[in-house]
């Protein structure tokens, strides 16, 4: 299989000119007390499944998502990730029950710079324009 990368995220950028991914989108849900019970049971148990089994890029590297230091770093999963991305079906759900866009996103290069890589994702500063 040839590696690739895929992301998943907002369409339109937020107030930061970022555009946030599938995980923010359903956590800024969760924050607001939108989620139905069930949602909120998925949410916590696939939030906590994905702490324990994926590294966090930023307890091994806690500047690769500083705005200062890497603005618009944005996390990206390998293809190869396959456990990973068979869960980020129910996250999409969520979204479209709550009407909430969310765009896949395919490339077979880095799409940026790379900030941080492990066996199932990539964190990238933007390339430039």
């Amino acid at each position: 299989m040839i590696e690739g990368y895929v992301r998943f995220q907002s369409p339109d950028p937020n107030a930061r000119g970022t555009f946030p991914g599938i995980f923010a989108l359903v956590n800024g849900l969760a924050r607001r007390g939108t989620l139905t019970a069930a949602q909120e049971r998925f949410w916590r148990e696939n939030n906590e499944w994905f702490t324990a089994a994926y590294p966090d890029p930023s307890t091994v590297d806690p500047s690769v998502y500083d705005r200062a230091v890497n603005p618009g770093a944005a996390a990206w999963f390998k293809t190869s990730a396959g456990p990973l991305l068979d869960r980020v079906d129910g996250y999409l759900e969520i979204l479209a029950h709550h009407g909430v866009a969310c765009v896949r996103l395919e490339r077979a290069e880095p799409p940026g710079r790379v900030l941080y890589e492990d066996e199932y994702q990539i964190v990238v500063a933007p390339a430039a324009p």
